[in-house]
Formats: C-alpha cells, sequence, structure tokens
C-alpha cells in the first residue's frame, strides 16, 4: 500500500544557544541565524522534493530546542510516546508537542515522571525491532514499558560517547536490512548486537561521524544528510540509495542535524526502513 511520507518539522524562528546540556553547545559560539533559517529551510525543500509531506509545529519563545521535533515523541501508527526531557531546559517543550499531537488525532501516552525517555532522537526501527539508546538521555528501564505498549521487540543499545549522545546521532536505519552507524559511540555490546541485527552495517569514518553523517534522514531512496560526507555518499549510491547533502552547520552547534529537525509523522515504523533494500520504497516488502 502506498503511503506519502509525513514528516513534522519546527521553523527555527526562536533557534539559538542559550545554555549547555550536551558536548556541542558552547554559549559563546553562536548560532548565525539568518544562516540557519537558510539551512533549515534548504533541509525542507530536500525532503519535499522527495517526497515528502510536511507540516509545521509553531515555534515558541525561550524554547530554542523545539527546532529539533525529532525528540517530541516516538510515534507508532497513531500513538505518540510524549518525551520526558532529562534536562529542565527543554522540559518546556513538553506541552506545546502534546497539544499539536492531540490536535492532530494522535494518541498520547505518557510514561511515569521517573523515568526520562528522548522521544524518536533514542528509538528508531530497523525492522521489527526498536534499536534504542540509553545513558546519555534516555533510561534504560523505561524501554520495556515501551516494547509492551508496541508489542515490538526493543534493543537497548548503550551510548559511551558524549558527542553522541541520542541514538539518531551515531545511527540511522536505511532499510530493513540496512543502516549506516559509528561504532565508536556504542560499547563492544552495543556493537556486536547491530551486526548481529542488521545484516548490512555501513560503517561512517569518525570525521564524517562528527559532521553528523549518521543523523540523516531517509525519504524512500533519498538520504539527506549535513554536507560534507562524501565516504558516506559513495557507499550509500553503492547501495542503492540516492544521497543529498545540503548543509546544517548551525544546527551542528548545537548538537543536532537533518534528522534532529524532523519527527516522522506516518511513524517511525512506516519509514523508509520498513522496507527491504533493492524494493521500491512505496511497495511493501
Amino acid at each position: 500500500m502506498s503511503t506519502t511520507p509525513h514528516i513534522l518539522m519546527c521553523p527555527p524562528d526562536y533557534f539559538g544557544i542559550e545554555y549547555e546540556i550536551n558536548a556541542w553547545m558552547k554559549k559563546d559560539r553562536q548560532v548565525d541565524h539568518p544562516l540557519a533559517v537558510k539551512q533549515w529551510t534548504a533541509l525542507q525543500q530536500v525532503l519535499i522534493e522527495a517526497g515528502a509531506k510536511i507540516s509545521l509545529l509553531e515555534a515558541v519563545k525561550g524554547l530554542p530546542d523545539l527546532v529539533f521535533t525529532a525528540n517530541a515523541a516516538l510515534i507508532y501508527r497513531k500513538t505518540a510516546i510524549l518525551s520526558r526531557f532529562m534536562h529542565k531546559q527543554r522540559q518546556g517543550e513538553e506541552e506545546h508537542d502534546q497539544a499539536w499531537l492531540e490536535a492532530n488525532g494522535f494518541k498520547i501516552h505518557k510514561l511515569p515522571e521517573t523515568i526520562s525517555f528522548e522521544g524518536a532522537g533514542d528509538a528508531l526501527f530497523c525492522g521489527d525491532t526498536l534499536l534504542a539508546g540509553y545513558r546519555m538521555r534516555s533510561d534504560i528501564k523505561g524501554y520495556q514499558d515501551i516494547g509492551t505498549l508496541l508489542g515490538c521487540r526493543v534493543t537497548p543499545l548503550e551510548l559511551v560517547n558524549p558527542y553522541y549522545y541520542h541514538i539518531d546521532t551515531c545511527f540511522c536505519p536505511l532499510s530493513v536490512d540496512t543502516a549506516i552507524y559509528f561504532p565508536g559511540a556504542f560499547d563492544e555490546y552495543g556493537r556486536k548486537a547491530l551486526t548481529n541485527l542488521v545484516p548490512n552495517l555501513i560503517e561512517v569514518n569518525e570525521e564524517e561521524a562528527r559532521s553528523f553523517a549518521c543523523n540523516a534522514v531517509v525519504v524512500n531512496k533519498t538520504v539527506a544528510t549535513n554536507s560534507g560526507c562524501p565516504d558516506l555518499h559513495k557507499k550509500l549510491k553503492e547501495n542503492g540509495f540516492c544521497p543529498v547533502g545540503t548543509p546544517l552547520g548551525e544546527f551542528v552547534k548545537s548538537g543536532g542535524s537533518a534528522k534532529c529537525l524532523t519527527l516522522r509523522l506516518d511513524g517511525e515504523e512506516g519509514a523508509g526502513w520498513k522496507y527491504k533494500s533493492g524494493v521500491d520504497a512505496n511497495t511493501q516488502a
């Protein structure tokens, strides 16, 4: 059955570095706001040209990271598992995310207040398995509830490098059997687990990982990344994908890039990686 990829984005009207909650953020290295708007708009256009429908979440003054919609929730069909942000600086985003999702027909599920969980930034489907990052921003104990709610297998993966604090900064499923990843973000168990779970695992080198090469958006066969990832793009082409690089350096200053700026509203399980490599992404394998 054919479906149109549906993505939520939030304009960077109030985007800036107002605090430091990850290894990338430095208040003395501020964002060039006009350039950030230009970069965000260019990414939006890339996704539209790839075949995605874009919906917009209204920006809110005082919530500079609302632009990173991937962290709003984990979407599965019409259920939204709302994020519970670890840092108080981002907790104000939760009510705005919830209001938009409820108004657009999603059933909201909240984890207990004692559990941190940061949405699709830390939980990505590859085939029928939810790969879930923990330690930096999300608590491992929350994933049992998520697996039960969604009726799916969850494989928690410990993140050990502070520069890769969400799983979407170091891992990106491309299809049911193919993904890109940066090995240095995971412990030995995590690397072995990924090798066992994903038949075709494409390694990203450290230099390109630092350019957020793994923080990619998959729309059909298009893979949108930050610019400056030639080695990854070569590998993607060899695997039948169509890589598109677009500059996102102003968002990298805050620890985000293409994937961070998007939330898949038709569900993480409905994205390109639900389908086998070599099969049209609009035709279920």
